[in-house]
């Protein structure tokens, strides 16, 4: 498949702030011009700040120091009417926060982890059938999930067994979630486990090893039954899973794809075409994928069962934005292409993708 280079989309950077803090995160309010940072200033305390976009330029609006960095947010838990945000901080505490009044946590959790919580996802409230519902993944190799009407223990826990080495938690994404029956979180830990828990059964449904350790995962689309994973990795590479067709012996079909040339942070899947994603690199660049199916997406084998096949993915563009790596990167779900991210060297950045229409 070609791409005619008059129609290739082109990355331009609308907005380039430099900050007087590390941004962790960096994720747009709802269905506004509005997003939030995530982060710590060099005295090591948390900032949340939110940002308005103005022609352009991003003018600071609020923020708030608390005493611990924060780590990871999400509005995924929340619906429309509240936009509430959940975050994850450097002492293991899980918090919700009202935007409109930024001084003490709707809901809290002190100790959700025992030291930091390395990521976070929400379910139920934007996007996915069934209840609010939050997901956190932190260094003491534990996998929670809460529920913000229940503060005092999560709903479902994946942790180490007794005994077993502790392997770091990095990324964790809800899926699956198309009816209030199914809904399942995907985590990846620093050894190259991946494993998918079942949240309706409470149990592990799949797990597998990627040979290195894993940066993110995300699912296309987390409202739809599951259809294709993304996880990225260290060593420059990430696989792509189709989740449609589970093969007794063989789990999931997979391919695997070299890029960035440095550790691939995440991949985000954009909003209005599950097709197209982005991956982050720890070089500082950024690479747009695009996904094409197979003629046929199973074939039966020899044994009588049936085995996922897979399509290919295509590099539509590429381009490097800094030295430091990004380390966030959020499409804006009401215009396409619109994108905020954040990186290491201090800076945030509002991005606009062209011509994604095209695709």
């Amino acid at each position: 498949m070609t791409v005619d280079v008059t129609n290739k989309p082109q990355m331009v950077e609308h907005v380039h702030k430099q900050l007087p803090l590390t941004v962790y995160e960096t994720k747009w309010v709802p269905c506004s011009a509005r997003f939030v940072v995530l982060g710590s200033p060099a005295r090591q305390t948390g900032m949340i700040q939110i940002y308005n976009l103005v022609r352009s330029d991003a003018e600071l609006i609020g923020e708030l120091e608390r005493p611990k960095s924060f780590k990871c947010g999400t509005f995924g838990h929340s619906a429309l009417s509240e936009r509430n945000l959940a975050t994850g901080d450097f002492a293991g505490e899980l918090a919700i926060w009202d935007l409109e009044r930024l001084t003490e946590p709707t809901f809290c959790v002190p100790q959700a982890h025992s030291t930091i919580i390395n990521a976070i996802d929400g379910c139920g409230g934007l996007k996915g059938a069934g209840a609010p519902e939050i997901a956190t993944g932190g260094r003491d190799g534990c996998v929670h999930v809460w529920d913000p009407r229940q503060p005092d223990r999560p709903v479902a826990s994946m942790e180490p067994e007794e005994g077993a080495p502790v392997r770091d938690c990095w990324s964790v994404s809800f899926g699956d979630a198309h009816s209030a029956d199914d809904r399942v979180v995907v985590a990846g830990y620093d050894n190259g486990d991946v494993k998918m828990l079942d949240l309706v059964a409470g149990k592990v449904r799949w797990e597998t090893n990627v040979s290195n350790a894993v940066c993110g995962v995300e699912f296309d689309r987390k409202d739809i039954a599951m259809n294709k994973l993304v996880v990225t990795t260290l060593e420059s590479r990430f696989r792509l899973y189709d989740l449609r067709t589970h093969h007794p012996v063989h789990g999931y079909s997979f391919l695997s794809q070299a890029a960035h040339e440095s550790t691939v942070w995440a991949a985000r899947h954009l909003p209005q075409n599950r097709d197209v994603f982005m991956t982050t690199g720890g070089n500082g660049s950024l690479e747009l994928w695009r996904y094409s199916y197979p003629a046929q997406r199973k074939i039966k084998e020899k044994d009588g069962h049936e085995k996922g096949v897979l399509g290919q993915v295509q590099l539509l563009q590429k381009k490097t934005f800094s030295t430091q790596p990004v380390a966030s990167f959020d499409w804006n779900a009401e215009k396409e292409g619109l994108a905020v991210m954040g990186l290491l060297d201090q800076t945030v950045r509002v991005l606009i993708c062209t011509k994604l229409n095209l695709l």
